[in-house]
């Protein structure tokens, strides 16, 4: 058994078909049996004919894919969420989605619970000063007069405010809102302390009791939201419209 084992053992440390064969052949340096490469076991590619059909293939795959991509969130996004969405604030809450709109008892709409007008009559409280649009209050024209604070012409111009308001309440501190314009130039709000600064003047022109008013005043005063966010506002032309129906001016 042990020369069984040796003349094993021999026959595989003999080479086959290496140098000082019978048969002559050179040997197959850098080849694993089988004729494979000895290249740490990656064989050598080369580039077939067939190659650039492939990659042709996979860029036009991505070019697919692409497209598909861009239709479908076209649909789902453009189309299928923005539809849903009216449909559901149509049927929750269909006035705010409509704009807060205003409207007469002959159902003229004839204004936006959101959007600020101006009043120039004195038997209206009048809205605070609005630099939107030549004339202000122009929803095309949002903005605000962006003049800074050491601007001769904002300085003459709340001067001129200031002096007028006091000759119609005379010893009363005139409020900051009556004289400065909003962010936006269509605030619907001024503050209670704006609303009680001109009840004097409304009640005198429509010839109703200062305590009356204050009554309208107050029911058309909005409080903080959730109760801490924001002050209290009164919005103007729902309070304006509420006094042509409730306290109508004398002719």
């Amino acid at each position: 058994m042990r020369l069984a084992w040796r003349e094993e053992l021999g026959a595989v440390a003999r080479p086959s078909g290496g140098l000082g064969c019978d048969d002559g052949a050179l040997p197959k340096v850098g080849l694993l049996p089988g004729g494979r490469p000895r290249d740490g076991g990656r064989e050598t590619r080369s580039l077939s004919k067939s190659e650039p059909d492939s990659r042709g293939d996979l860029v036009m795959k991505n070019l697919v894919t692409a497209i598909l991509m861009t239709v479908v969130t076209t649909v789902l996004l453009g189309l299928i969420y923005p539809l849903v969405v009216t449909g559901l604030a149509q049927v929750i809450f269909p006035d705010q989605a409509n704009g807060s709109l205003i409207r007469n008892s002959e159902g003229a709409v004839i204004g936006s619970r959101l959007i600020g007008q101006a009043f120039s009559s004195p038997g209206y409280f009048q809205s605070r000063p609005s630099a939107a649009g030549a004339n202000g209050y122009d929803a095309g024209a949002s903005s605000g007069s962006n003049l800074g604070p050491t601007n001769q012409k904002l300085i003459d111009r709340v001067k001129a405010d200031v002096e007028r308001l006091k000759g119609e309440n005379p010893g009363k501190p005139v409020p900051i809102d009556l004289v400065t314009t909003s962010g936006s130039g269509l605030d619907p709000h001024i503050s209670p302390a704006a609303a009680e600064f001109q009840v004097l003047r409304v009640a005198r022109e429509r010839g109703v009791s200062e305590d009356e008013l204050r009554r309208i005043v107050a029911a058309h005063t909005e409080g903080r939201q959730f109760g801490f966010l924001g002050e209290p506002t009164v919005n103007v032309l729902e309070l304006n419209l509420n006094l042509d129906k409730t306290m109508p001016m004398r002719k």
